[in-house]
């Protein structure tokens, strides 16, 4: 005799009926979800860009200051660009701000970062002052990481000389992750050039962003960077490719994306820089910048070119709708300006994801005679480590094949007191990358001792293939030299070696007091970290990064 169910007992349910209940509420949840992100993009279309405002490039800038100051010795090298290096980061926010003095005629810039700090601040603050002065200003901006500037760039923007433009926007302000739901093909794709161009006679490219940490202000992050000055055809050419994004169908006119600038218009943003530069921490930056010998060159006009055939490549900036076609992407004209590699390639590049097509165009280098080597960031110092786990996993084929590698160490880590200095400041051999620093951001490499690249582009799947790019090919022996002399004079204080031991695994010998310490796991790094690096690196992500 079998005992009767209790009635206050549930039956329970067969395994089946449970696993079709869970797939009916995700599929209800998928459904939502979708449904969510329809109604948000139904109210939040991206504006028309019908009846934009058109623009261009000065062309009648030879009579302005910097165009009679530059007329004498671009004269004396027809055809050639002039180019300084910048690999000092409060070099490189005293060039920016010359050149928005200097200008009379037009700024053109374009960012994928600008920060309100305190090299950001006092940099809008001198837009602000250019176009006071009757300078016209555009100011191109990728909207990925805008968050905070909506009310500045909003009363930028009503400044009668002053336009602002943002790449590939958010429509929705907040949450902007919802914009990634409702977007995900256009808003991955993000614009991450960096120029400064003043009356289109004189450009500043590289790697860095608008920002303290780039600029070498304030006492947080610091990158090693490199920017050049350049003036003559390369400058002229920047212009042009800034004229193509600005009239892109990915540039959007901001009073078109933001609210309405508040009724203070620009005077909370004079009231902003007034008060950073009588802060302490102002006044010794200003004090910095008004020391620096590239102060004085500026100011004498003294400031030494070295003149050389200078090429420019960039993607097209269709590429930020997916829409470009290969051959106008920026890597392929990479490849071609700069040649295959016969006797060295010196990489550096903050972010460094080389794929598996990548390691076998290395090891090809090196089974045909280059010397290869590479400096990128360690696990300590860099500031995105889902990108080292895009490149941790290729690091003991590249090493199997004869490549060299370095990991920049985080600043005063270990025993070490080198405070992550790449290079020496100054002039000479090996200075290319300058500053105390405590990541490694540039983007540069060298080729064979004759060419060198300097720009935006990070060697990994995200520059090749999402994002768009810009930078010069060099055909400078002095500054591709100086490149590769950092790897054997500087970059070994600042870096660690990486090598195989005789059983196949990773080891990291770092230069300290005249000693050699080797290191057998990852340096300054804890298990967590390391096991959760390993854990990203299995997945299937590295065309994100």
């Amino acid at each position: 005799m079998t005992d009767a169910p209790d009635p206050g007992e549930a039956e329970p349910q067969p395994r089946g009926r449970r696993f079709s209940a869970i797939l009916r509420f995700a599929l209800i949840g998928i459904l939502a979800v979708a449904l969510a992100a329809i109604l948000i993009r139904v109210l939040n279309p991206l504006p028309s860009l019908q009846g934009r405002s058109v623009s261009a490039a000065a062309t009648d800038t030879h009579d302005t200051p910097l165009g009679l100051a530059l007329a004498s010795r671009a004269a004396a090298h027809p055809g050639l660009s002039g180019i300084h290096p910048l690999p000092d980061g409060k070099d490189a926010f005293a060039a920016r701000v010359a050149l928005a003095r200097a200008a009379t005629r037009t700024l053109d810039l374009q960012y994928y970062i600008w920060n309100r700090d305190l090299a950001g601040t006092l940099l809008f603050e001198e837009l602000r002052a250019a176009g006071d002065r009757g300078v016209r200003v555009r100011l191109l901006l990728d909207d990925n990481v805008t968050a905070g500037l909506d009310p500045i760039l909003a009363a930028l923007n009503t400044h009668p000389n002053i336009e602002v433009r943002l790449f590939n926007p958010f429509v929705l302000r907040s949450p902007r992750v919802l914009g990634y739901v409702t977007d995900f093909r256009r808003l991955n794709r993000r614009m991450h050039n960096k120029s400064f161009t003043a009356d289109n006679q004189a450009t500043i490219v590289g790697g860095r962003n608008i920002g303290d940490e780039y600029m070498g202000a304030g006492d947080g992050l610091a990158f090693a960077d490199l920017d050049v000055l350049a003036v003559g055809p390369a400058a002229r050419a920047v212009s042009a490719q800034f004229d193509r994004y600005w009239a892109s169908r990915s540039s959007y006119p901001a009073e078109r994306i933001l609210a309405a600038a508040g009724q203070g218009g620009l005077a909370p943003l004079a009231d902003d820089a007034a008060r950073i530069a009588r802060s302490a921490a102002g006044r010794r930056y200003v004090a910095a910048i008004r020391a620096l010998p590239l102060t004085a060159q500026i100011e004498a006009r003294q400031l030494p070119f070295e003149w050389i055939a200078t090429r420019l490549v960039s993607d097209d900036p269709a590429k930020g709708l997916g829409l470009a076609h290969a051959e106008d992407l920026l890597f392929p004209k990479l490849i071609e300006a700069m040649g295959r590699p016969r006797a060295s390639l010196a990489l550096v590049s903050g972010y460094f994801v080389p794929t598996d097509a990548g390691v076998d165009a290395f090891k090809a280098m090196a089974e045909g005679g280059a010397k290869v080597r590479i400096l990128t960031n360690a696990l300590e110092a860099t500031d995105v480590p889902v990108v080292h786990a895009g490149y941790a996993p290729w690091r003991k084929a590249m090493l199997a094949a004869g490549i060299e590698l370095y990991e920049m160490a985080r600043a005063g880590s270990g025993g070490s007191e080198r405070a992550g200095r790449i290079t020496g400041k100054g002039s000479g051999a090996g200075t290319v990358i300058g500053g105390s620093a405590t990541a490694l951001h540039a983007k540069t490499f060298a080729i064979d001792g004759q060419r060198a690249f300097v720009g935006s582009f990070n060697f990994d799947p995200r520059s090749a293939m999402l994002n768009t790019e810009l930078g010069l090919v060099i055909e400078s022996p002095k500054l591709s030299q100086a490149i590769e002399q950092a790897f054997e004079r500087t970059i070994p204080a600042s870096a660690y070696e990486v090598k195989l031991d005789r059983n196949g695994e990773l080891s990291w010998f770092e230069q300290s007091g005249g000693q050699t310490i080797r290191h057998d796991t990852e340096p300054g790094t804890t298990a967590l970290q390391r096991t959760a690096i390993g854990f990203l690196s299995l997945l299937p992500i590295d065309w994100l990064l």
